[in-house]
């Protein structure tokens, strides 16, 4: 998995000739931002309650678990805007 950092850097690396967004486009990412940022924010919001839940109760080993699914789930989140908006830039 790559950074943004990478990736941008791979951009200004390329002898390609940058590419220029249209306002549809421009319209469509920045729908998508939000959209994901919503989602992000529903997930960890969820979890960070079932984690404290947990947290409360004692109950360390699912304590562990949803804290590694959060982190799953909020990269998937992140990777899938990612893909997302890499679709809409190349048209």
């Amino acid at each position: 998995m790559k950074s943004a950092y990478e990736r941008a850097m791979e951009r200004f690396a390329s002898d390609e000739a940058p590419v220029v967004l249209t306002d549809a486009q421009k319209a469509e990412l920045a729908a998508l931002d939000e959209r994901f940022r919503a989602r992000h924010a529903e997930r960890e919001l969820f979890l960070d309650d079932l984690i404290l839940k947990a947290r409360r109760s004692g109950n360390w080993a699912e304590l562990v678990e949803l804290e590694t699914q959060k982190t799953r789930e909020l990269v998937g989140i992140k990777n899938d805007a990612e893909a997302a908006k890499d679709k809409v830039r190349q048209g």
